[in-house]
């Protein structure tokens, strides 16, 4: 159990997601109803019919069942509304700022064009924050399996959305698709101005996070679990000040890490390692932020300190113009003194 004193610390204090995919936060009720309105057909017909069926054996087998919750997504207004139920939630758990990762090609198959949704995403962010006063980035994620040819028509694309998307990532399957395969994608992002990130070492090898940074020349590691198998990456990580965005309960959920004490997050933010707390798909995984937080704090021992660290961590891992990143760190550090 936790102390209901740092059980509340948790929940109130302000910090940054900064590894959430749009499409992870569809809640099951959400799915069903875009279903019924959208009269798309899906495998499952209640709430606990989906929730029962979000037992993975691995990242494959997740992502086939994610892919199906996608089929319900057809128009601006959806995307406006899962945009939005995150942005509501994430705003519930004291997140200020957020950066999520959305998709363009699993609806390039279906003929729903990139405008549909960033204009449904667009609408939600520009209300939540009038609303919530939360700022977000978008980050448009290349599925690793299509290869770098689709990656490359999809930044083509991206570019023309240079106004709303701060940068580009590689997300989806790991093995067998190294990132090196993607090293002319990332010179042809960073020349048009965007920052960029990479899941690796979530399934993937140490190597996988060393070729991420040397070849790909990533500002910030998705996961990096796997960067514990090498000592030299360690102390790499720990030099440049690389971030890691932890997602725990995703790494349990997909079998990654054996239970939650065995995971290294303590271990890393011990050692000095940017780390941060994040969701990954938290209506699949079972918790948004503050759930990874205090399943964290339970089973590995975090104290008040570990949890301000890991919360201005994310501020100075995001993609935020400095200033902006000293203002919410003042706002961690005042709300830390006066708790």
């Amino acid at each position: 159990m936790i102390p209901n004193q740092l059980e509340t610390y948790i929940e109130k204090i302000p910090k940054a997601e900064l590894h959430i995919h749009l499409e992870g936060s569809i809640e099951p009720a959400t799915q069903l109803k875009l279903a019924e309105k959208n009269k798309v057909k899906i495998k499952y017909n209640t709430i606990e019919e989906i929730r029962d069926a979000y037992k993975f054996k691995d990242l494959n087998d997740f992502l086939n069942i994610y892919n199906m919750g996608t089929k319900v997504l057809r128009s601006e207004e959806d995307f406006y509304l899962i945009t939005m139920e995150y942005l509501a939630k994430a705003y519930s758990q004291n997140i200020v700022h957020t950066e999520i990762f959305i998709d363009f090609q699993t609806y390039e198959r279906r003929n729903i064009v990139p405008e549909i949704i960033m204009n449904g995403a667009k609408a939600a962010i520009k209300e939540a924050n009038e609303k919530y006063n939360i700022t977000t980035y978008l980050i448009l994620a290349f599925l690793r399996h299509l290869g770098a040819k689709s990656a490359m028509r999809t930044l083509k694309k991206g570019i023309e959305f240079k106004d709303d998307i701060i940068g580009i990532g590689l997300a989806a399957s790991e093995i067998g698709n190294p990132p090196e395969l993607f090293k002319d994608v990332f010179e042809v992002a960073r020349a048009n101005g965007f920052r960029t990130t990479a899941h690796a070492g979530e399934e993937g090898p140490a190597s996988y996070v060393k070729s991420s940074l040397e070849i790909l020349k990533v500002d910030r590691i998705d996961h990096g679990n796997r960067a514990m198998d090498d000592p030299q990456l360690i102390q790499e990580l720990i030099d440049r000040k690389i971030p890691l965005t932890l997602c725990p309960l995703s790494n349990i959920a997909l079998g990654n890490v054996v239970n939650m004490k065995e995971h290294t997050l303590k271990k890393k933010l011990d050692l000095g390692m940017m780390v941060s707390v994040n969701s990954d798909d938290p209506a699949y995984f079972g918790g948004y932020v503050n759930e990874n937080f205090k399943e964290v704090t339970k089973e590995l021992g975090l104290d008040k300190e570990d949890i301000r660290k890991l919360s201005a961590n994310s501020v100075i891992s995001s993609f935020l113009p400095e200033n902006d990143k000293t203002k919410l760190l003042k706002d961690i550090e005042l709300f830390d003194k006066q708790y």
